[in-house]
């Protein structure tokens, strides 16, 4: 026992040392809550897409056919983010993605058609993909000019915004809150934070005039087979968070019967399990290893939706989205740190070329699985993500990380 006791010490040191590393430093801190300001406008935004699906009386198929317009704005962008960021900075990169996602985030819930709906799901992608790429690169400088490590801390945050955005959005659906008064409160609230942060993130070192200024023009690299793997395995784990994010609420609430308030819950398990390993991550990763936590990960992730679909009852389906949160946890912060380091590619243009396919993931796949619900129905859907988070996990074996 006492073995065990000195064992599990030094580990729990870590796990501390880290956190306070994170929470105890001012710049660190405010790196991670653009990472949450991020997912709380997308959180708020996923817990309503059954509103905004009846209101429009859209069809599975017309829904996820309009969702698509997200992914188009988010390869529309990504070309241009390392020019952007080449010439703003990482910090006024930050600021002025969130400003244009607060008021983005604010159309689709506002829509009178379909038309309207896509232009500010749109507008969500361009800005989305902005900001994905500027807070990493953000983070990445901070770690490298601080000697330490907050990247999985930094995607904690961001799962921490998405509970907290979906949980505030599962109350105010109790209590009968307009979904477009809730939005605009909350994307006001954000952009007071913006404004707030934006001193503090102009203090961090920033890579982007050696970097992405030598690479203008070339956010986007061809892969070798290293990068490619990363880039598939984050697609599918991606299509994990995308179905979570945009479909277990609709799966609650027209496929298990439940009501308005227990469909918002769904996002809310699976970023509840997710928050808390990520936040566990800097310390859980060194010790079991990156690439063995990306097979591990991923047979989890498929579990926990073949779980939910083998017992169709709410409790169960929250208990699998729950731990298909675990699974997809980590992959994130292993992945974006790895495609900053892959041999023969700059580390700005590796990250680029990896969020752009792997945000591709994050925001094509609930369309896709809205097409495959639609002919079949949503657990075919939802099904069809289990088997790539299969893969990812074969997949995993072959990758090398540098």
């Amino acid at each position: 026992m006492n073995t065990t006791a000195s064992l599990n010490k030094p580990n729990r040191n870590l796990f501390i040392q880290n956190l306070l590393t994170f929470f105890l430093n001012r710049q660190a801190l405010a790196v991670g809550l653009v990472f949450a300001s991020d997912s709380i406008l997308f959180g708020s935004w996923v817990s309503h897409i059954p509103f905004v699906k009846a209101k429009l009386h859209l069809s599975d198929a017309e829904l996820g056919l309009t969702l698509f317009a997200m992914p188009i704005g988010l390869l529309v962008m990504n070309p241009l983010t390392g020019w952007i960021i080449a010439r703003l900075g990482e910090a006024r990169s930050c600021f002025w993605s969130a400003v244009g996602l607060t008021l983005a985030v604010c159309i689709p819930l506002n829509a009178p058609n379909p038309i309207v709906l896509c232009l500010g799901l749109f507008l969500m992608g361009l800005n989305a993909a902005l900001i994905n790429v500027a807070m990493n690169t953000t983070a990445t400088n901070l770690e490298r000019a601080r000697g330490i490590v907050i990247m999985s801390s930094c995607h904690g945050m961001w799962s921490l915004g998405g509970l907290f955005g979906s949980g505030i959005a599962g109350a105010v659906i109790a209590l009968h809150v307009s979904p477009p008064v809730h939005i605009a409160v909350m994307a006001g609230l954000i952009l007071i934070m913006t404004f707030i942060l934006q001193p503090i993130l102009a203090k961090i070192p920033s890579s982007s005039r050696t970097e992405t200024g030598e690479k203008a023009g070339s956010s986007f690299v061809r892969p070798n087979v290293d990068l490619l793997l990363m880039i598939l395995i984050g697609l599918s784990l991606a299509m994990g968070e995308g179905a979570a994010f945009d479909w277990s609420a609709v799966y609650l609430r027209e496929t298990l019967g439940a009501s308005s308030q227990i469909a918002a819950l769904g996002f809310g398990a699976f970023s509840l399990t997710m928050t808390g390993f990520r936040f566990l991550g800097d310390a859980i990763i060194p010790k079991i290893g990156a690439k063995r936590w990306l097979q591990i990960g991923g047979v989890i992730g498929a579990v926990g939706l073949l779980f939910a679909i083998a017992l169709p009852f709410p409790a169960t389906a929250l208990i699998g989205f729950a731990v298909l949160g675990a699974g997809c946890s980590l992959g994130a912060p292993v992945l974006y740190a790895a495609s900053m380091r892959v041999e023969g590619i700059p580390p700005a243009a590796g990250l680029a070329t990896f969020a752009t396919f792997s945000f591709i993931g994050f925001l094509a796949g609930p369309p896709i699985i809205g097409f495959v619900a639609e002919a079949f129905g949503l657990v075919y859907g939802l099904g069809f993500v289990a088997v790539m988070l299969l893969i990812s996990a074969g997949l995993a074996k072959l990758v090398k990380l540098f």
